[in-house]
């Protein structure tokens, strides 16, 4: 017997592993009025990380074959559920081929496609507190702890053509296991890599100090482990030290945030500038919003204003 039950009304889904914490589940109906989306609901299905690929393929079936399941968003499993699900897509989109994930399912005339959003929710947080012309300026590097699919959008968003000279003089992966760091250097050898990539693997924290101890001053430094939500804890260790005038970011925005934390505390020593998940989340959402229900969400300006103001709010409550 199948865990889903057929949607009575337009159903949009939440695919994560503990997708009752997240605001988005205050949010998205506020978001839903605002832009008219009527009698739209959101649903959270949960799986353990690395789940057995058939739960994966069972899920996508089902939002495939019910009429009113309308599509979803995908965190945390966006690489274990394309590989687990991929011949179940109709329709893959070319960036989703290239970084072999899903963050959205949508349908169109009755066929399931498969988005990767996450290069450009990533790319537009990034550009929102990124400096235009930081790396450029300052031949910063990037360290990005975690190398999922997080981490691959944000690679491939700062090697881009048209960032010009503005690209990190280096980039540092790390992971705790290796086939991780395999996948990503078989996806960036189908890209143009513009700056110097390493893998590095570091199955203890105390290994991440050491590759953040190496970066030159003003350096964007990135949770993306998912560590401070999904499981507990940080990358770093307590020891560690933040490059001079680094950008610590955390692409978490709820949870224990201890990495957050251990950046503000050397903050004002270190001259850091500290930013969390919180538009990274905004972002992620209404570009999979905007195309499971077929309308446009602006990105910057006053409408976009307007939905962080609300999500703040549902948040809030």
């Amino acid at each position: 017997m199948s865990r889903y039950q057929p949607a009575t009304q337009p159903t949009f889904y939440f695919i994560g592993v503990t997708t009752a914490k997240s605001s988005i589940m205050r949010v998205f109906p506020a978001w839903a009025e605002y832009l008219g989306l009527k009698d739209a609901v959101l649903k959270g299905i949960d799986f353990p990380l690395h789940a057995d690929p058939e739960a994966y393929r069972e899920a996508v079936s089902f939002i495939k074959n019910d009429p009113l399941s309308l599509g979803a968003l995908v965190t945390t499993h966006k690489i274990d559920l394309f590989n687990a699900a991929r011949d179940l897509f109709d329709e893959i989109d070319p960036l989703a081929r290239l970084m072999h994930e899903t963050s959205c399912l949508s349908k169109r005339d009755g066929r399931l496609i498969c988005h990767a959003k996450d290069p450009i929710s990533s790319g537009l947080a990034i550009d929102g507190f990124v400096p235009p012309g930081h790396f450029a300026q300052t031949g910063a590097e990037v360290l990005s702890m975690g190398a999922g699919g997080s981490t691959i959008a944000i690679t491939w968003h700062l090697m881009q053509a048209s960032r010009g000279a503005d690209i990190p003089s280096r980039i540092i992966v790390t992971n705790r296991s290796q086939p991780r760091l395999d996948e990503l250097r078989q996806v960036h050898a189908q890209m143009v890599l513009r700056a110097p990539v390493e893998y590095v693997l570091t199955p203890k924290p105390e290994l991440n100090d050491a590759a953040m101890a190496a970066l030159k001053p003003g350096s964007l430094v990135i949770n993306a482990t998912g560590l401070g939500k999904d499981a507990p804890g940080s990358p770093i260790t307590d020891a560690g030290i933040f490059p001079e005038r680094a950008i610590a970011w955390d692409l978490n925005y709820r949870g224990d945030l201890v990495f957050l934390d251990q950046a503000r505390r050397q903050e004002a020593a270190r001259g850091l500038q500290v930013e969390d998940g919180w538009t990274y989340f905004i972002h992620g959402w209404t570009q999979v919003i905007a195309e499971v229900f077929h309308i446009d969400i602006p990105t910057s300006g006053p409408g976009f204003d307007e939905l962080s103001r609300i999500a703040l709010s549902a948040a809030k409550g």
